[in-house]
């Protein structure tokens, strides 16, 4: 075993693992507005919306990750004139969105009923209580597994080499094809992805306890 070809290709490295940073906080921030909306549509009281809604969520969840990107460089992409870096963003937005729209959903409906209709007969609006009312104490609860998500974006965001994305996994690809070391990088790749992973599980472990003992 020669460990000294990490050291010797570290620069690739760390702009791999920024590429792969970026690339999955960047979706992240797209698909929470998305997630936000379609979860407020999965709850609505219009029968059309909450349609679509639902379709929307299983729909991107029954397509595999790696296809829907696929298809959004190749064929959106073709459209909208999207280069590899906005498909990959994109594509994982719009995978992760669906997700969040559960956790939105599901966070909504823990609150009380009563919730919702003390605010209403205090005289605010449908969407007044919501914003105020129903939405912070929401919050709380689906603070947690929207952080975990950001930890399953990066995780996923290893598929966005397929489309060509200089990212940590690309990069471990191509020093393999030149290095023929594929024990050292792949072992240095994975260890990478597992301390960004375990440390941020750790955050998420700690919003969970904290919020926990407010409820």
């Amino acid at each position: 075993m020669n460990w000294s070809v990490i050291p010797r290709y570290w620069p690739q490295m760390y702009s791999g693992l920024l590429m792969t940073l970026q690339i999955s906080l960047v979706a992240l921030l797209i698909s929470i507005p998305i997630g936000i909306l379609i979860g407020l549509g999965r709850i609505s009281r219009n029968s059309v919306i909450r349609f679509f809604a639902g379709f929307y969520v299983e729909f991107i969840r029954g397509v595999p990750l790696l296809v829907l990107l696929i298809w959004i460089f190749f064929v959106l992409g073709r459209f909208l004139r999207l280069g590899s870096y906005w498909a990959a963003i994109w594509g994982l937005a719009v995978f992760s969105s669906a997700f969040i729209a559960e956790v939105v959903r599901a966070g909504i409906q823990a609150v009380p009923k009563g919730q919702m209709e003390a605010a209403r007969s205090s005289g605010m609006s449908y969407i007044q209580a919501m914003r105020l009312v129903i939405l912070p104490q929401a919050f709380r609860k689906i603070l947690p597994p929207m952080a975990a998500q950001f930890i399953i974006l990066i995780k996923d965001s290893s598929l966005v080499s397929t489309i060509s994305v200089v990212d940590l996994t690309l990069v471990g690809k191509n020093l393999v094809a030149t290095t023929f070391r594929s024990l050292e990088v792949w072992t240095f790749v994975a260890l990478v992805y597992f301390v960004i992973t375990f440390a941020l599980s750790q955050g998420v472990r700690y919003l969970e306890r904290k919020y926990q003992v407010v409820e």
